[in-house]
């Protein structure tokens, strides 16, 4: 038995299925690693790298860096080294990791869902512009990505990251990744129940924690209260989602099982009511059972999409309920899922009186400059503070009403708007062949491109299509929920020459629509005709559909030429 590092649980009650073959479950009695990600965090727990950053490789700089924690161990502190500039996308595949390796990294900083106050949002700015080339990055997990962070800078990131009451512990790796909580938990109107404690006592207990530090792969937790179910629920390991028991009054749903990338699910819902006190305790339960039940023998079958695909959602809250929690959980109904858009974009109305300001950087991202005028615009204006969202927003709450539509236009003034086109405000896209080592095409500033475009060839559009750009396969950006989802590939163009290119999935959707939506076989679209077929695409959508017909709706009936 490895050194698990907690005390085993004792002889099940319950019984387990097991596959056919091993695949290295700790529960099951397979404890040697079977793959080399498995083998390098037994030999040592990668939280422990922190010190070797803080008192060797900071010290020593990038060539004493030990390979083991230069591509592992180093994700668990939130950095991965980023791609060497001039490397294109059909190289991607072929080359080594180190031949790809630049000597700088990227960093993620975690928020979990925190009310950043000016201070935060001020340190996060400075952060970005003092080491990092004044980068910045708004990413989909609620995080602050930066780009050219060197190892000898990362103490002092730490340092001025930890006195704004931040961290990039475990923004990375086969760990508890960033929660995504509601930014407006606390203050809409229409909100079930304010889940902010619960996240905060998940990350107190269990970020850390080398019981929860060596998961088979990443392990991605949401939290909403809110109605709209702005935290896509449906596409995490485990989700929590307000809802309301007749009896016991507001608390939380629990779904499980979901994730993208390659073998999409979504989540499984377990149909029960936990009350907001016991949401960190069942968090334990769901991330001990993937912990200890999850697959560890391929890297591609280790998430917990697949061990709840296998069970099925009873016999997972069976075991959850059994070996874990040592109570039954309250049966409730789910809540019903929300159709449309979840962003907060605009101007509204808090339980308080006060206001919520939703803006919108392009495709996130912005800039360290950027983040230090929000944070004089957050005390000039005496706001509560900020929140990321996790579709690369940025919500401003607690405004006086009398002085919103004045901090609004200040707003707009640094590239962050609140009435943002159709185009700006619903167009998503990873990091990129910039500075991703996966990535295959470029996608931020084609993003940037297409967007421009798109606003000057429909310059009004009161229409939501929603337009997810990714580098690669892994679904960083969330492609196969998307209206119009955009994977990077390699494409052969009408020359018969490999250029950048995407894949096409349309009528993605989360809420009530979900869906991965429709993937149309041998179609496959160029870099360079994206603005056109994204244009046709909209215009036939426009002429086609019915009285109030989504997007997604449309494409699931249109006939095949209309959406080619």
């Amino acid at each position: 038995m490895p050194d698990l590092r907690y005390k085993p649980a004792p002889p099940s009650k319950t019984e387990i299925p097991r596959p056919k073959r091993g695949e290295g479950q700790w529960a099951l009695g397979y404890t040697e690693p079977l793959n080399k990600n498995e083998q390098s965090k037994k030999d040592d727990d990668p939280l422990n790298v922190r010190d070797r950053i803080l008192y060797v490789y900071s010290k020593r700089g990038f060539d004493s860096i030990d390979p083991a924690d230069l591509r592992g161990r180093f994700r668990w502190m939130g950095l991965y080294t980023q791609r060497k500039p001039g490397i294109d996308g059909g190289k991607t595949a072929t080359l080594d990791e180190e031949e790809l390796d630049d000597r700088y990294f990227m960093m993620r900083v975690r928020s979990d869902g925190q009310l950043l106050s000016h201070q935060a949002v001020r340190a996060l700015g400075t952060i970005g512009r003092d080491f990092g080339r004044d980068t910045a990055d708004v990413t989909d997990r609620e995080n602050i990505q930066y780009h050219w962070i060197e190892i000898e800078n990362v103490p002092e990131i730490w340092r001025r990251l930890e006195e704004a009451g931040l961290s990039t512990l475990e923004a990375c790796g086969d760990s508890p990744r960033p929660f995504l909580g509601s930014p407006v938990a606390g203050v809409a109107v229409d909100e079930i129940i304010d889940g902010t404690s619960a996240l905060e006592e998940i990350k107190r207990r269990y970020l850390g924690d080398p019981k929860f530090s060596n998961f088979p792969r990443k392990f991605k937790t949401a939290l909403t209260g809110h109605p709209s179910h702005d935290v896509s629920p449906e596409t995490n390991d485990v989700a929590f989602v307000g809802a309301v028991h007749p009896v016991h009054g507001p608390g939380f749903d629990v779904w499980v099982g979901g994730g993208l990338s390659t073998n999409p699910h979504l989540t499984t819902r377990l149909g029960v009511w936990v009350p907001l006190e016991a949401v960190p305790d069942v968090w334990e339960g769901v991330a001990g059972i993937f912990r200890d039940y999850g697959y560890r023998r391929l890297r591609s079958k280790a998430r917990l999409k697949f061990l709840v695909a296998d069970w099925g959602g009873e016999k997972f809250r069976e075991v959850l309920e059994n070996e874990y929690l040592g109570y039954t959980l309250e049966d409730n109904p789910s809540p019903e899922s929300p159709l449309g858009h979840r962003d907060h974009i605009g101007v509204h109305e808090q339980k308080d009186g006060n206001v919520y300001i939703g803006v919108a950087p392009t495709v996130g991202r912005v800039s360290g400059t950027l983040l230090i005028q929000l944070a004089d615009l957050i005390e000039r204006y005496d706001a509560s503070g900020a929140r990321l969202t996790p579709y690369q927003k940025i919500v401003i709450l607690g405004v006086d009403p009398a002085r919103a539509e004045e901090l609004v236009a200040e707003l707009d003034g640094i590239g962050l708007s609140a009435r943002p086109s159709t185009w700006r405000r619903n167009t998503m896209a990873c990091t990129g062949i910039e500075f991703c080592k996966l990535a295959i095409v470029d996608t931020k500033q084609r993003s940037h491109d297409l967007i421009d475009s798109l606003e000057q060839r429909f310059p009004v559009l009161s229409e939501q299509i929603t337009v997810n750009v990714n580098g690669c396969p892994n679904a960083c950006a969330r492609t196969q929920v998307a209206d119009i989802g955009l994977k990077g590939q390699l494409v052969t163009d009408e020359n018969g020459d490999q250029v950048e290119g995407f894949q096409v999935h349309l009528g993605g959707a989360t809420g009530l629509q979900a869906n991965f939506g429709r993937k149309l076989r041998q179609h496959k679209v160029t870099s360079a005709g994206l603005d056109d077929y994204i244009s046709s695409l909209t215009e036939n959508y426009l002429r086609d559909r019915e009285d109030g017909e989504s997007f997604t709706t449309w494409v699931a009936r249109a006939d095949e030429e209309l959406v080619r």
